[in-house]
């Protein structure tokens, strides 16, 4: 429409009046209209016809470049802090907490590996990760707690503010 508008009045010295000015606006922008359809049925029969099965698909590499590198360092930090608690386990949960976890066996398969009853693998799976989850706590417990400042006192305050608004107790 623009481009109608702008061709109208760089040639509005051709407007002779002999219709009115809308009918003549009109068919220009009509004019430019059926131009712009042309000249797409011109590209498309230039343009070869591709099908699904004609395209080939290329994988990217795995690397985002809109990684955030922040993001990619703290996951590296955790990733190291939860190396260093397993690390850090007493052999016998250390054992379980590898072979289910991290090589991804069954708990059948870890129990005959370790030569252990498939009750004890679950239950020293349980207490390795509850280590683990205590000794990462421990570690970024007071990092979480700077993190998000609206935890601790002020959030009891706000929870209980709430609920004498609304009249529950607490």
């Amino acid at each position: 429409m623009q481009e109608a508008y702008l061709n109208a009045f760089a040639r509005l010295d051709g407007f002779h009046g002999e219709a009115s000015l809308s009918t003549w606006l009109s068919r220009i922008a009509l004019n430019a209209a059926l131009m712009r359809l042309r000249s797409q049925k011109r590209v498309k029969r230039a343009a070869p016809a591709f099908t699904a099965a004609d395209a080939e698909i290329i994988p990217f590499p795995l690397s985002s470049p809109t990684v955030d590198p922040e993001r990619a360092m703290a996951q590296r930090q955790l990733l190291h802090l939860v190396e260093e608690a397993t690390d850090a386990l007493p052999e016998t949960f250390r054992l379980v907490f590898v072979a289910r976890v991290i090589e991804g066996l069954s708990v059948e398969e870890t129990a005959s590996l370790l030569d252990l009853p498939a009750a004890t693998v679950k239950t020293r799976l349980h207490r390795a990760r509850k280590l683990i989850r205590d000794r990462l706590e421990a570690q970024i417990g007071p990092v979480l707690i700077d993190a998000f400042p609206f935890a601790g006192a002020r959030c009891e305050r706000l929870t209980e503010a709430v609920i004498a608004k609304l009249g529950l107790e607490k």
